[in-house]
């Protein structure tokens, strides 16, 4: 028997008197890392014409293949998830999902155990609806059976999205759907699109709820292979940091959407900026590319120790824009090593100019908002090595030099206290 949405409604809300349905997972303590296929292979099913792009279990051998070889996992790229289109367009006789039998012949569980094999964890994606957003069946009406299903796979991510569905029912369906994933015992990490649909439909989203359900959330629009989307995501970001920005943390983080770097439509320098601000905002670093087909220039960025250390910082801070100066924006984070009160900061200096050369910006450091009473140590993130370049306090005059459409960014290290000469003395 289907349920109409009200009833559906009613059902979870009688699930969920008198329970704790937080989603207490212990999972997600620093931004996930790893792969999914969306942005770069979208829905591509015709195996016949395109036999290396085509959503097949193939492909994610392969993709899995080269997280491993190409030294990838090694930095923390660990998940490989499978998103639309996996699946048969019916459900079997017992109301079970199943995988398309001619492009995943295996089934989930093998695709699932092949992938642990080789030491990554493996996602899936479904929908909060009646259908996918391709038109696959959804887990509305089936949510019980689908999270145990996703728990006999050995499933280690969910991405839950939300079309074909009420937008009204999402508070209550997405800590429902959480719930059950939490009691079949196998931890996985959980992907909510909650937010996004909500904010499109100008509903303001409970942040402190999603905190409680999600490990993870998007916030905006689907991001696309260009200059123009990554922009507006991160101008989405700025302009809303003031309401989303608290709410990230261990456990649960603002979702800007893929890294699109290696593909397309990005040059080295918006790559740098791209994969910048990301680790800014402390997002989750889903890359969706070709890995067999990236040019080196761009696994580089993908692969930049200092990077991935800032988007990983044990403290889980959010960063902020906190200044936007003749079309060069400053965005920061606070970061370890902290001494007491004294934090160090990763800042980046993005460029949305195009007038063709670099762009010079002189400012005070003390503008940068560091709230360090010590001298930094300050390094190029992006210069092979890691070199200090120089010693600034908060007293310090900066000129940093932006690419048009790049970045440059920086750690901000503070001065241990017990080293010589650690605190500003102007």
């Amino acid at each position: 028997m289907r349920l109409s949405s009200f009833a559906v409604t009613v059902l979870i809300l009688e699930c969920l008197v008198g329970s704790n349905f937080a989603l207490d997972n212990g999972l997600a303590r620093t931004p996930p890392m790893g792969w999914l296929n969306w942005e770069r292979f979208r829905c591509i099913i015709d195996c016949e014409l395109y036999p290396d792009e085509c959503i097949s279990e193939n492909l994610f051998k392969r993709i899995a293949d080269r997280m491993v070889d190409d030294g990838y996992l090694a930095l923390g790229y660990e998940y490989v998830i499978v998103d639309d289109c996996w699946m048969e367009m019916e459900r079997d006789e017992e109301g079970r999902l199943v995988a398309d039998k001619k492009r995943f012949p295996s089934g989930m569980k093998a695709l699932a155990d092949y992938i642990h094999g080789k030491g990554l964890k493996f996602g899936i994606y479904e929908d909060y609806g009646t259908k996918t957003c391709a038109g696959y069946p959804g887990v509305l009406n089936h949510m019980e059976i689908d999270a145990q299903t996703f728990a006999d796979w050995d499933v280690d991510y969910v991405k839950l999205d939300g079309c074909y569905s009420e937008v009204e029912d999402m508070d209550f369906g997405y800590p429902y759907f959480g719930r059950l994933l939490n009691e079949t015992g196998r931890p996985m990490v959980y992907s909510c699109s909650w937010p996004v649909y909500q904010e499109y439909n100008g509903i303001m989203p409970d942040y402190d709820a999603l905190k409680q359900t999600c490990n993870l959330w998007r916030n905006w629009g689907d991001i696309d292979d260009s200059w123009e989307s990554v922009r507006s995501i991160t101008k989405y970001f700025a302009e809303n940091q003031d309401r989303i920005q608290p709410v990230a943390g261990p456990g649960h983080w603002n979702d800007p959407d893929m890294l699109v770097i290696g593909n397309f439509g990005l040059s080295i320098d918006q790559s740098k900026a791209h994969m910048a601000i990301w680790a800014i905002l402390a997002a989750p670093l889903l890359m969706s590319n070709d890995l067999a087909t990236i040019r080196p220039e761009f696994r580089d960025i993908l692969q930049n120790r200092d990077v991935i250390a800032v988007n990983q910082d044990p403290l889980g801070l959010q960063g902020r824009r906190i200044r936007y100066i003749n079309k060069i924006e400053v965005w920061v984070r606070p970061i370890t090593p902290t001494w007491g009160i004294n934090y160090s900061y990763a800042v980046a200096f993005v460029s949305h100019r195009t007038d063709g050369a670099p762009y010079t910006l002189n400012l005070d450091v003390k503008h940068l908002a560091l709230k360090s009473t010590m001298l930094y140590s300050v390094y190029d993130l992006f210069e092979r090595g890691n070199k200090t370049k120089f010693l600034v306090g908060k007293s310090s005059k900066l000129r940093v030099r932006v690419n048009p459409t790049g970045v440059a960014f920086f750690k901000f290290e503070a001065l241990n206290p017990n080293s010589r000469f650690p605190y500003e003395t102007t």
